[in-house]
């Protein structure tokens, strides 16, 4: 057994880095924060080489003296908290003093600041664990880092680090969701000499809203505004029966702060539930108000999640602002008049059915479409017996029962036709009647510029039209035209950030799941036998291309040992 040991100084400290700073965005994130919790009302990021080389962020906030900004690249030193109870009642974005100790030790920086007072300002320069210069600089209130060439010293790490592209992406997902939080304050981000976005500081939510998404997004949200005790949630969300085909705008802030957190989308989710079709989701930038003890935000190295002491009643705040945001808008009323404020009293299996999108003429078009007339082939296949729950297929082969969940099913039958039909290259196209316009965040434009190639491809074309703005002339011609919109968005998420080799696999797996028959869709026994024959065929008919299960399968001897014939 080999000795225990301590280990020295720099290990320790480039392994702590590592858990507060993984790649270029984190470094944004932490410098972002320390200027919002400086006062700063103007934040500038620029970037080359999608951060590994150089990230720069320029605030106008409180600044610092030359003592305090020494002291700062000194492992948990901090002007936010001073006593273990201050933990309990954390109100900055910051406080763990780790930022600019991790950020130093695997990166070249230099710092200027200064707190407006004195004639000069102070700068200092650092390489790794090492003090290079400390001198007098010219610079007006505020700060400004400049980090280059990240883990220079550690090879290893910097390897994994994706694409420039795929980096910079990464960053302008951060800063759009921290410059919804913070309207009142000018975000700009540019990437070499390409200015990504300039937002100036606004009044309202609103109004940032419109910065970013644009005029259409906005006209399909309603105002969310409730609060009960010492909880309150405020921000925008669909307006049924608007949606989108992902989740990636369900965005979630705990007293400002953007996070992750598994409550509050269920919560969203399950209000939206019989108010959407099954295969959309809701749209929401919900803002969450609570005690500061109520809820920790020191379980992640990155403070990307939060835990609250009780999620039941925070969830119970989502869902009821939800409902009440429904019944304020009009809207909702007209496209729902059976809409009452009792609805969350319903049980689970009447609020399954508490309003019906699609009517069982047209399910049986829909399906009518997607399936093709069977065709024969020699071959012993299971037999599909009848339908359960209109979702899943239940057929008998000689080892016993299966149960299919349809969907699944589909989904990987579909996948391996399209996967024949791209190597083939003979995507079949339409031509849109009028252009489709629409407007793309910046997040989204990174990805098209990334993906337009993979996406013509597929049989998707769409045209600038200067700004953000786009029209979607060509589509594949599995799609309605009111449709191909909306899946062609959630196409840009899916591939987003994703490496080169596992974009087409993801693509085509969500045209297969975009196109295949849905839970609850009523099927003919024609069909059934079909969908069960076709995927017998395929390469892997136990999983769906996600990975997803495609069946169960109850063995024969299983059967006769439960009914006592064995």
């Amino acid at each position: 057994m080999k000795k225990v040991i301590l280990l020295p100084p720099e290990i320790s400290q480039k392994i702590a880095a590592g858990e507060v700073i993984e790649r270029p965005f984190s470094v944004v994130k932490e410098l972002v924060e320390n200027s919002l919790d400086a006062g700063a009302s103007d934040v500038k990021v620029e970037l080359l080489s999608g951060g590994k080389n150089l990230v720069r962020v320029t605030d106008n906030g409180w600044g610092m003296i030359r003592e305090d900004a020494l002291l700062c690249f000194e492992r948990h030193s901090t002007s936010k908290i001073s006593s273990i109870e201050d933990l309990n009642q954390i109100v900055t974005l910051g406080f763990r003093g780790e930022a600019l100790p991790s950020i130093s030790s695997v990166s070249r920086v230099i710092l200027k600041t200064s707190d407006g007072k004195g004639e000069k300002g102070t700068k200092i320069e650092r390489e790794g664990e090492e003090l290079i210069q400390v001198s007098d600089v010219a610079f007006p209130k505020g700060t400004s880092v400049e980090v280059r060439d990240l883990f220079f010293n550690l090879p290893a790490r910097k390897k994994f680090l994706r694409s420039d592209r795929s980096e910079l992406n990464f960053t302008v997902k951060y800063l759009t969701s921290v410059s919804l939080a913070c309207p009142e304050v000018r975000f700009f981000l540019a990437h070499g000499e390409r200015r990504l976005f300039d937002y100036p500081a606004v009044g309202t939510l609103k109004e940032r809203l419109f910065q970013v998404y644009g005029k259409s997004l906005l006209e399909g949200l309603m105002e969310v505004d409730f609060g009960k005790d010492e909880r309150k949630i405020i921000g925008y969300a669909s307006l049924p029966p608007s949606g989108r085909r992902d989740r990636s705008l369900q965005l979630f802030f705990v007293n400002k702060r953007p996070v992750k957190d598994r409550t509050l989308q269920a919560a969203l989710n399950q209000a939206y539930r019989g108010f959407l079709e099954k295969d959309q989701c809701a749209v929401a930038f919900l803002f969450l108000s609570c005690p500061y003890g109520d809820v920790d935000i020191n379980v992640h190295p990155a403070k990307a999640e939060v835990r609250f002491k009780d999620s039941s009643p925070v969830f119970q705040l989502v869902h009821r602002a939800i409902e009440q945001a429904m019944l304020k808008d009009r809207g909702v009323k007209e496209i729902y008049p059976s809409f009452k404020e009792e609805k969350s009293s319903l049980s689970i299996e009447e609020e399954r059915g508490f309003h019906s999108f699609v009517t069982p003429a047209e399910r049986e078009a829909q399906a009518q479409k997607l399936f093709h007339p069977p065709v024969k082939e020699e071959g012993i296949f299971p037999r599909a017996l009848g339908q359960y729950q209109d979702t899943y297929i239940v057929a008998s082969s000689e080892e016993g029962i299966i149960i299919i969940d349809q969907h699944n099913a589909h989904e990987r039958v579909l996948f391996e036709k399209y996967e024949e039909i791209d190597e083939q290259k003979k995507w079949p196209q339409k031509m849109t009647l009028l252009p489709v316009l629409f407007e793309l965040s910046p997040s989204q434009v990174l990805s098209l510029e990334e993906n337009q190639a993979l996406l013509e491809e597929t049989g998707f074309r769409v045209e600038a039209m200067g700004g953000r703005s786009f029209a979607l002339r060509e589509y594949p011609d599995i799609f309605k035209e009111e449709e191909a919109k909306e899946i062609f968005l959630s196409l840009l998420e899916e591939v987003k950030g994703e490496k080169i080799e596992n974009k087409k696999k993801k693509l085509l797996a969500m045209l297969a799941c975009k196109t295949a028959v849905k839970a609850g869709q009523v099927l003919s026994m024609e069909k059934m036998s079909y969908l069960v024959e076709e995927l017998f065929k395929t390469s892997n008919s136990s999983l769906c291309p996600h990975g997803r299960p495609t069946m169960v399968k109850l063995d024969r001897r299983e059967i006769e040992r439960g009914l006592k014939r064995s």
